[in-house]
């Protein structure tokens, strides 16, 4: 079925002013200034007044949970489809944290593969914290092969939980996560989750300085945890990587002031993605300080810190969107995501001009409706 969205303010991400979108399917196949030859066989949505920018991606979400750093009861439960369509959120990349054991890849596979079925696209990464990858297949390399979904591999350094893997350990992952997605016909990324350790991204450069990996491969997540740490992510972004900052939780300052941060230091925005880490588990405490609890770590700050970059650090919107857009489909090698062109997914938020979201399409179904959710998992209330 054709839809037709009318009247739109369009962002690409980059600004095309007044234009129509016609959707066949899942599929954006038409933009112009005016497709009112379609009105009588199409699905018609009138964005008169709203902004319309592609649909957002977060590329760090525990869709299955995290957390039970404080026993079992401490886990995070699953994520539902509507805690994502509510903050725009219509590509997800889920993936595990710590715990390798209480937790499973085959389950996190699973819940990829529910989520994409309820009606957003998601992808997974496969591995954990530790240095024994957890995989469906044998091994990286055959997750990336043989595993649809599966976009890379993710691991911890600089983190006492980690298993503080070599630069032999990470190259010969690395190797794996490219040379899969060569035969995968995949991008493939390394997600290096990174911890408060004084040997922070040191590893890192030596992957790109001394062994001469392509660094597009390496995906360095949770820069911005402290100022130091941030520092050297400027460093590595200035090499041509691209620089994960969290908004969600790991954070030494608002996420979008390290943004601002970065560009005064001379970063290309271009080289700078938002992820939530949405679903973790935090700590909670009382007024006094006291440890009495757990909570979720938020999953709508992508968007959040978003607006609060254009409305507080004066970054044009179609800069700003980049962050949460285009940046992060060409990190994962999504091509047909992250932007609104011919042939790509039709994956759309509308937004008020103050940046309020109300309507949200995903594979060119609406999901939200002036800010109410049309479609729910199946066991949502």
């Amino acid at each position: 079925m054709l839809k037709l969205i009318k009247n739109t303010k369009l962002y690409t991400p980059a600004y095309l002013g007044d234009k129509d979108i016609l959707i066949a399917g899942e599929k954006i196949i038409k933009i112009a200034d005016n497709l009112d030859a379609f009105k009588d066989e199409a699905f018609l949505f009138d964005a008169k007044g709203k902004i319309v920018t592609p649909g957002l991606i977060d590329q760090h979400v525990h869709i299955t949970g995290a957390g039970g750093k404080y026993g079992f009861s401490s886990m995070t439960p699953e994520i539902n489809l509507s805690e994502l369509v509510a903050c725009g959120t219509t590509t997800v990349i889920g993936l595990m944290g710590t715990d390798g054991s209480a937790r499973s890849i085959k389950r996190l596979y699973a819940k990829t593969k529910s989520l994409d079925e309820e009606g957003i696209s998601a992808y997974m990464l496969c591995g954990y914290y530790g240095i024994d990858s957890l995989t469906i297949t044998d091994d990286i390399q055959g997750d990336m092969v043989f595993i649809d979904k599966v976009l890379g591999c993710k691991i911890a350094i600089s983190d006492i939980r980690s298993s503080y893997p070599t630069c032999l350990d990470l190259i010969r992952k690395l190797r794996d996560v490219m040379v899969g997605g060569f035969i995968g016909n995949k991008k493939g990324i390394l997600h290096v989750h990174l911890g408060n350790l004084e040997t922070k991204m040191d590893v890192l450069f030596q992957l790109v300085k001394e062994y001469q990996f392509p660094i597009k491969h390496i995906s360095p997540t949770h820069v911005g945890r402290t100022k130091e740490l941030f520092d050297q992510a400027i460093d590595f972004a200035k090499l041509g990587g691209m620089i994960d900052i969290t908004t969600g939780a790991s954070k030494y300052t608002d996420p979008y002031k390290s943004v601002l941060y970065a560009l005064k230091k001379g970063v290309n925005i271009d080289n700078i993605t938002f992820s939530s880490d949405g679903n973790a588990g935090l700590t909670k405490f009382d007024k006094k300080g006291k440890i009495i609890g757990t909570k979720k770590a938020p999953i709508d700050q992508n968007l959040a810190q978003t607006v609060a970059l254009i409305k507080d650090g004066g970054i044009e919107i179609e800069e700003a969107l980049k962050l949460i857009t285009l940046n992060p489909a060409i990190n994962l090698g999504l091509y047909d995501k992250g932007r609104i062109e011919v042939g790509c997914d039709a994956d759309l938020c509308c937004f008020t001009h103050e940046l309020e979201l109300k309507d949200v399409f995903a594979k060119g179904q609406q999901m939200m409706e002036n800010g109410n959710i049309l479609v729910k998992g199946n066991f949502e209330n």
